[in-house]
C-alpha cells in the first residue's frame, strides 16, 4: 500500500518562497510520475507540475512554469517541490500524488492512483 505524507505548509508572507515535502513509502512502481496539485476553497484541484522517479523529467502547467520547481530525492523516496515569489492567490491545500504509469491524463486528478493528505499553505498580503 503507498502511502504519501506531504509536510513543509505553513503560513508565509507574499513574496517568501516554501518547500513542501512529500514522503512516500510502501511504492514499487519504476515507471511511476509523481504529482503536485493544489485545491482552493470553492476551486477544482489544480495541477501544478509532474516528475517521473526514474529519469527526472518534469512538466509543468504555464500557470505556474518559473515559480514552482519539482524535484525528487530517490534515495530517501521523497518529492519536493520548491515555489518562490507566492502570491496571496497560492492559498490552498496542497496534495502530493502518485500515478503508477505515464497515461495522458498526468494533468488532471483522474490521472493519479495514490493522494497524500495535503498541507495547507496561506500567503499573506
Amino acid at each position: 500500500q503507498v502511502q504519501l505524507v506531504e509536510s513543509g505548509g505553513g503560513l508565509v508572507q507574499a513574496g517568501d518562497s516554501l518547500r513542501l515535502s512529500c514522503a512516500a513509502s510502501g511504492r514499487t512502481f519504476t515507471n511511476a510520475i509523481m504529482g503536485w496539485f493544489r485545491q482552493a476553497p470553492g476551486k477544482e484541484r489544480e495541477f501544478l507540475g509532474c516528475i517521473r522517479w526514474s529519469g527526472g523529467s518534469t512538466y509543468y502547467p504555464d500557470s505556474v512554469k518559473g515559480r514552482f520547481t519539482v524535484s525528487r530525492d530517490n534515495a530517501k523516496n521523497t518529492l519536493y517541490m520548491q515555489m518562490h515569489n507566492l502570491k496571496s492567490d497560492d492559498t490552498a491545500v496542497y496534495y502530493c500524488a502518485e500515478a503508477m504509469s505515464v497515461s495522458n491524463f498526468l494533468g488532471s486528478v483522474r490521472g493519479y492512483d495514490y493522494w497524500g493528505q495535503g498541507t495547507q499553505v496561506t500567503v499573506s498580503s
